[in-house]
């Protein structure tokens, strides 16, 4: 059993196992079940956000509120045709956050890891990086273990959910997971796997939850874009070698403090951010309508 990243850590060097079996021996231990019921399962999870996140690429599919879509074959039209700044890698990841994200507006079948709205940053970013790191099924599958240790040691000690701690609680956990599970993927240490997580919560730490007429979906799908590449550059940190000043649990414990005292109207209320700009209130206005 582990509750913090020290126990985590502790636990991998006393034997010498990375994160990702660490993860998987507890949830055997915890579920009674056996190591090959668990990675089937992980498999299938696998299967429904690889889904997610290419779906929208290919289809067109109308959104509750219909603030967002079609930005994931923008994404997709402009690698092909043009030539972009951050490189066809990165946009690939952040075509896959719009495609899972505008999935999830529409109620399509996505894996809500950690949660629906920050749905599409781990998928993305796995999935990106796995085909850089030429990864198999397997190390991805690590990948996933690793982000789901991460998640849950922030779900312990401080909150997954943007009502309560707002979007650094949903977006900046899905980042930290993502990084540390890219780490694990490309060969790092667990200690770099820990280094990604704190550097990615660092990265977003305030972020208020502010969703347009009370819809998962701007800037929603916009903050999963931007929290996969948050993920994949502080991977890229820490496999540099780059440390975290603060540790990981420190960073989960300022998360935490911060999501407190951040006033109501900036927890997913709708009464605050954006959500109350003239453009937001119009919007939220037309769909009431």
């Amino acid at each position: 059993m582990y509750y913090t990243g020290k126990e985590l850590l502790k636990q991998c060097n006393e034997l010498s196992l990375p994160i990702s079996e660490i993860v998987l021996l507890d949830e055997i231990k915890n579920t009674e079940t056996t190591r090959d019921t668990i990675l089937s399962r992980l498999e299938e999870i696998f299967d429904i956000m690889k889904n997610s996140t290419s779906y929208c690429v290919e289809n067109d599919i109308p959104t509750l509120g219909g603030i967002i879509g079609g930005e994931a074959k923008k994404i997709n039209s402009y690698i092909k045709n043009k030539k972009t700044v951050c490189g066809e890698t990165m946009n690939r990841a952040m075509m896959r956050a719009l495609s899972c994200s505008q999935y999830n507006a529409a109620m399509g079948k996505i894996c809500a890891a950690p949660t629906a709205g920050s749905s599409g940053i781990i998928p993305a970013s796995l999935i990106t990086a796995s085909e850089v790191l030429n990864c198999t099924k397997d190390q991805i599958i690590k990948g996933l273990l690793t982000a789901s240790g991460i998640g849950k040691i922030i779900t312990i000690n401080a909150t997954v959910s943007g009502a309560e701690g707002g979007c650094q609680a949903e977006c900046g956990s899905a980042a930290s997971m993502a990084a540390a599970g890219i780490v694990e993927m490309a060969g790092g240490t667990p200690e770099m796997s820990l280094h990604a997580a704190s550097i990615a919560l660092k990265n977003i730490m305030g972020l208020i939850c502010d969703p347009i007429a009370g819809l998962v979906e701007a800037p929603c799908s916009k903050r999963n874009s931007s929290g996969t590449v948050n993920a994949m550059t502080s991977a890229d940190l820490a496999l540099a070698g780059i440390k975290s000043i603060i540790t990981f649990d420190e960073a989960v414990e300022t998360m935490y403090n911060v999501g407190k005292a951040m006033h109501p109207n900036l927890k997913e209320t709708a009464k605050g951010g954006i959500a109350v700009s003239e453009t937001g209130k119009k919007l939220a206005a037309s769909i009431k309508n």
